[in-house]
């Protein structure tokens, strides 16, 4: 009845290729961080509250935009930079897509040319594009939050109008 109150989920997508050795071991973090004590090292830890999604293909031209969006600004990379790895098929020069939608397209043909994992906390809009590193940094925020290192996130499941 009033489902519309609970807390909502942080919800984590992993977009996997299972050939890529970086998408292996962030998968296998993310997995272990929801079933085991996070962090590993402290067994008296509980397990990180997240639902991980796990999506063996490249993610759409929408969310690739909204994953663009999540890109810090400081960065002022071209969406090209950000997806794009060094592969060899990787087109260059004046081939190189410069559109999330012509991004999506060649890394549908040929999922090599993506930085692989691309990892999403769409709650927080936090991103990790080919980089361990970053998803054990989005996995140390989402403990510091839970151990109350952290403020925490404003609430967007309050009641408004006449119940607040």
């Amino acid at each position: 009845m009033f489902s519309a109150f609970r807390k909502v989920a942080t919800e984590v997508t992993i977009f996997h290729h299972p050939s890529s050795p970086p998408s292996q071991k962030a998968l296998n973090i993310l997995r272990s961080a929801v079933s085991g004590p996070y962090p590993p090292t402290k067994v008296t830890s509980a397990p990180l509250d997240f639902k991980l999604e796990v999506v063996e293909a490249p993610p759409t031209a929408d969310q690739l935009k909204a994953i663009m969006s999540f890109v810090s600004p400081e960065q002022n990379a071209s969406a090209a930079s950000v997806f794009l790895s060094a592969h060899p098929s990787t087109p260059s020069g004046s081939e190189v897509p410069q559109s999330v939608s012509a991004i999506h397209d060649i890394g549908i043909k040929n999922p090599n040319v993506l930085k692989w994992p691309i990892v999403v906390d769409w709650k927080a809009g936090r991103v990790s594009i080919g980089d361990v590193e970053g998803v054990k940094s989005i996995l140390e925020i989402l403990r510091k939050q839970r151990d109350g290192e952290l403020p925490k996130e404003e609430k967007v499941d309050q009641p408004k109008g006449w119940f607040s």
